[in-house]
């Protein structure tokens, strides 16, 4: 059997390393699982995930001009399960609940708006003054008169 990059096999692990795992293929190759190809997950120690002698999914991922196979657990696992193209959220053209009204004259909505918002931000801004005039006394409560307090 001639192994194709893509191609997903079944193997035996025969042996654990610190960095991968050695996986019996069909016709006694071999190839090597990578420690960072074992799960999708990051693995600390591989033993907590394969045992020698387990049979394994494995997808060839490269084959090297030495015949050195390299395979991927994960990959061959996320295979079968394509994801599916994610669906846009449903357009809605009413934003909260507001509702929106078509209006026949939009300049004068606008003008009528503007005025508004001109009219309230004066009031706000004269009770402001009021309110600051109040507590730090005015330019017309006589502060600068202190000096002339011997007359």
């Amino acid at each position: 059997m001639q192994f194709e990059v893509g191609s997903i096999v079944e193997g035996k692990v025969t042996s654990i390393t610190n960095f991968g795992a050695f996986v019996e293929l069909p016709e006694n190759a071999t190839g090597m699982v990578h420690i960072s190809e074992v799960a999708s997950t990051y693995v600390r120690e591989i033993r907590e995930f394969l045992t020698e002698g387990q049979t394994v999914k494995v997808k060839v991922i490269n084959i090297a001009p030495d015949g050195k196979i390299a395979l991927s657990i994960k990959k061959a696992a996320e295979a079968p399960a394509r994801r599916q193209p994610r669906q846009p959220a449903p357009v809605s053209h009413r934003p909260g609940d507001f509702e929106w009204r078509p209006t026949k004259n939009a300049s004068s909505d606008f003008e009528d708006m503007m005025s508004k918002f001109k009219a309230t931000s004066d009031e706000k801004i004269s009770d402001l003054k009021r309110s600051h005039d109040g507590r730090y006394g005015g330019f017309s409560r006589g502060r600068g008169n202190r000096g002339n307090q011997d007359l």
